[in-house]
């Protein structure tokens, strides 16, 4: 999740109460919150992001739709692509599931592109195996991010 307008750490904050209210969703363990700069349109304000590990008992779609739904009521607008907002929710993985649908992709397809998810899933769980890359986050840390530096 991220957040790069208003009280960035309170709409993280927010985030994960409201994730933790849903009745089949069990937040297990938080990353870091780190400060990043904008990917994309990058003439707005750095971020805060960090990972959320969650059990789930509801289908990938229904999940989307449910973080959809927190992002409405702590007051997001989508206005343009990659521009500035109050929070962002997204499903980077869901066990090692493979989707690619118009509404949903799992793995999300940004991940490679985006360091400081590479960096906070490392911290997180390293062993973990990107089930279409067939890498452990540690190994595609190392290898995208951690020697660029």
């Amino acid at each position: 999740m991220g957040s790069n307008l208003g009280n960035k750490r309170h709409f993280i904050e927010s985030a994960i109460s409201a994730l933790r209210n849903e009745k089949k969703i069990s937040v297990k363990r938080i990353s870091s919150i780190i400060e990043t700069i904008p990917i994309g349109n990058i003439h707005q304000p750095d971020f805060l992001n960090c990972i959320v590990e969650c059990d789930i008992e509801m289908s990938s779609l229904e999940l989307m739709q449910t973080l959809l739904n927190i992002e409405k009521k702590l007051g997001r607008e989508r206005k343009e692509k990659w521009g500035p907002r109050i929070i962002d929710l997204d499903i980077l993985f869901f066990d090692n599931e493979i989707t690619d649908t118009a509404d949903l992709k799992i793995p999300h397809p940004e991940i490679m592109n985006r360091p400081f998810i590479l960096q906070l899933m490392n911290e997180m769980a390293p062993e973990f195996m990107h089930p279409k890359l067939n890498k452990t986050m540690e190994h595609l840390y190392n290898e995208n991010y951690n020697n660029k530096r």
